[in-house]
């Protein structure tokens, strides 16, 4: 198997990214993206899309994400025709934060690339053919744009790949709305805690936003993510909770309130086994001092 690297069609280390239409007559052997993900826009025709040892057959309007370390190939082609958008996986840090709790960007570019990588899931975007055609000039303003070069050509591809990632990922709501899933009710749940994890949330209020039962909710999470939604959700608030204590003064207790716990000792004891460190050793090895209660 073929390890396949960015610097292969690119040289450019300041935007690590690189956009073609790809045809595809023959068989391709499986490969693995050794340092960057794909994304696959499936312009016209049909294929057999291998990933590990799954096969699926995708065709025109086919979106999918794959990440760097999931083998693919593509079989049997037929007039196959895709386009290549091959990037690091930082550049989603630009993503803001309204589009990280979308459920749709969750599932279609972080979650799904992430378990198809371990285990066979056939569940992807399939645009129909209005949304193909309405992306389609997009795609054609990337590749002109990154063929040419010209003054900023790297913020104006920037901006476009990111504006395509919302607009995929909107559709991909739309998609999940009539054809849910285990998957997109794990996705709906992260989303709803990404955007609400300040305040105080219950297992149940987490459930119901992902339409689902508490009970299957937490069962899928954790065949999904080896872990609960409440813990998950103490993570997020730890995670702000660190934050807080490197870049700002507040006293510890009001950063455990401000982060969702209600109880100090207990915000203490939690960080504490996290990160191996108290929230007031933390903040003395960062230079703050702390503020007045």
């Amino acid at each position: 198997m073929t390890n396949v690297f960015l610097r292969w069609f690119t040289n450019d280390d300041q935007t690590p990214f690189f956009i073609q239409y790809g045809g595809h007559e023959e068989d391709t052997e499986l490969h693995r993206h050794a340092d960057f993900s794909e994304l696959v826009i499936v312009l016209s025709g049909n294929a057999t899309h291998i990933v590990n040892t799954d096969a699926s057959f995708i065709k025109k309007g086919d979106v999918f994400v794959i990440n760097g370390t999931t083998p693919h190939a593509y079989k049997d082609p037929a007039n196959f025709k895709i386009c290549n958008i091959m990037y690091r996986s930082e550049m989603l840090q630009y993503a803001g934060p309204d589009l990280r709790t979308s459920s749709g960007y969750q599932t279609l570019f972080i979650l799904e690339p992430y378990y198809r990588s371990i285990h066979p899931y056939r569940n992807k975007l399939s645009l129909p053919v209005p949304s193909l055609e309405s992306i389609s000039p997009l795609i054609a303003a990337m590749v002109e744009e990154y063929e040419n070069q010209a003054q900023g050509y790297q913020t104006m591809l920037l901006s476009q790949f990111i504006g395509l990632v919302v607009y995929l990922s909107r559709q991909f709501d739309l998609h999940q709305e009539a054809n849910p899933s285990n998957l997109h009710h794990v996705a709906s749940a992260i989303s709803y805690m990404e955007d609400h994890y300040l305040e105080p949330l219950t297992l149940q209020e987490i459930a119901d936003h992902a339409n689902i039962s508490a009970r299957h909710l937490n069962r899928i999470f954790r065949s999904y993510y080896e872990t609960t939604p409440i813990a998950y959700l103490q993570r997020l608030r730890l995670e702000r909770a660190y934050n807080l204590l490197k870049q700002t003064s507040l006293p510890v207790t009001q950063v455990s309130y401000e982060c969702g716990f209600n109880d100090s000792n207990y915000f203490t004891r939690q960080f504490t086994k996290s990160y191996g460190v108290s929230p007031r050793t933390l903040r003395k090895s960062s230079g703050q001092s702390e503020g007045p209660i």
